[in-house]
């Protein structure tokens, strides 16, 4: 059976009344019959039967034992590091979402978690960096924005000899297209906000853990601290799975043809793209996912940051705006918005240029994709660097 066909079978239909779309159970209590006593729910922040059909729907897709879906993407990432106490270290890929970097450092690192930033597309580097302190090594393959691969699979031999847990931001990729559990991570976490709900429409989380013990962890975590996912919320992500093979297998192909056609442009400097084969990471990436995602990222070659700015304010079908995964294409400019709060040095030595800028590519035709960059290209080619409105930059 393929794996498109095991994913919508196993969406299950209510067994009380035949619905075959999930039930939407807004409810904050269930009644018991006896104190203690109940149908397997007594409190909507422990458990929700709709929010749990999605827990086990992505544990299934990602092959772990235990989802745990949260209230936001970063909730779920704040849940992983609490496993963590004062004195541990975590090991993190140095071009990293800012939010992460943001709650890593200006949120844990007052509280004695301190964090080392390494390039993880080169293994050799975080078997280098790690120290006895070392307790968790965090992943993002593809990265954000420049989608460096990571080898999970030699990485989490690494993370194994030193007793660490190894987590894997899988939300570029999605289970359709990589299983980082199956490679030997421990956690797989997702901004359920992107590919898995697709359509932009809420804010979520998943975390997947490869074994029970360590999922219980997180899901005690969870209920204490209280970071849950709303069950209407979660039934939006349940209706967005069931067209993520589909979404991705069109994100995908449009996104290698939108690649291709920057790559030849002559006002375009370096494209970042695993599908493309002068990435240096391109036969990694083809070992260990089954495509190379909807997201492509480019730089200027006058490295300018006004062109960058001119650039994005002026495609007309892609729509400048935070996120990624959704129908729609959208196009950002990560130093000024998705990565703003890494420090200016640490954000260019990860290769964020000034002038890069991100594309999620959606699934709109991918011949008029192409001729929205190409006029917005024709645009900031013909003027130059010509000053921006402080409106539009500001965007």
């Amino acid at each position: 059976m393929s794996s498109a066909t095991e994913l919508i079978h196993s969406i299950p239909v209510d067994a009380q009344t035949g619905a075959i779309s999930v039930p939407i159970y807004q409810t904050s209590t269930f009644v018991q019959e006896a104190p203690g006593v109940n149908k397997g729910y007594d409190y909507a922040r422990t458990g929700n039967p709709t929010r749990a059909t999605l827990e086990q729907l992505v544990a299934r897709l990602e092959k772990g034992s235990t989802g745990i879906a949260f209230g936001s993407g970063l909730a779920a990432i704040d849940a992983i590091v609490k496993l963590l106490r004062s004195g541990d270290e975590i090991l993190a890929v140095d071009d990293i979402y800012g939010g992460a970097f943001r709650l890593f450092t200006n949120v844990y690192e007052k509280f004695g978690i301190t964090v080392k930033f390494v390039d993880t597309s080169d293994a050799a580097k975080v078997f280098d960096a790690i120290t006895p302190r070392t307790r968790l090594i965090w992943l993002e393959t593809p990265t954000n924005p420049t989608l460096k691969i990571s080898d999970i699979e030699a990485i989490a031999r690494i993370a194994g000899t030193q007793n660490c847990l190894l987590c894997v931001d899988n939300t570029f990729a999605s289970p359709v297209l990589q299983q980082p559990i199956l490679l030997g991570a421990d956690i797989v976490v997702h901004s359920a906000t992107k590919y898995l709900g697709g359509h932009s429409d809420l804010i979520a989380g998943i975390v997947v853990t490869k074994d029970k013990e360590l999922g219980d962890r997180i899901k005690y975590i969870q209920n204490a601290c209280g970071a849950i996912l709303a069950p209407f919320d979660s039934w939006l992500v349940i209706r967005g799975i069931e067209t993520l093979h589909l979404r991705v297998k069109q994100h995908c192909a449009s996104a290698q043809l939108v690649a291709e056609f920057l790559e030849q442009h002559p006002a375009v400097d370096k494209v970042f793209y695993p599908g493309l084969p002068a990435h240096p990471n391109h036969e990694l990436a083809k070992k260990q996912s089954r495509g190379f995602g909807g997201i492509v990222s480019f730089s200027f070659k006058n490295d300018s940051e006004a062109t960058a700015v001119r650039f994005v304010t002026h495609t007309r079908l892609f729509q400048l705006a935070e996120s990624l995964g959704g129908i729609k294409s959208l196009v950002s400019h990560p130093a000024n918005m998705t990565h703003k709060t890494i420090p200016a040095d640490k954000r260019r030595a990860a290769g964020v240029a000034d002038s890069l800028v991100r594309l999620s590519v959606g699934l709109e035709d991918a011949a008029d994709l192409i001729e929205d960059l190409e006029q917005a290209l024709a645009l900031v080619s013909k003027n130059g660097t010509k000053p921006v409105s402080t409106a539009a930059a500001t965007v």
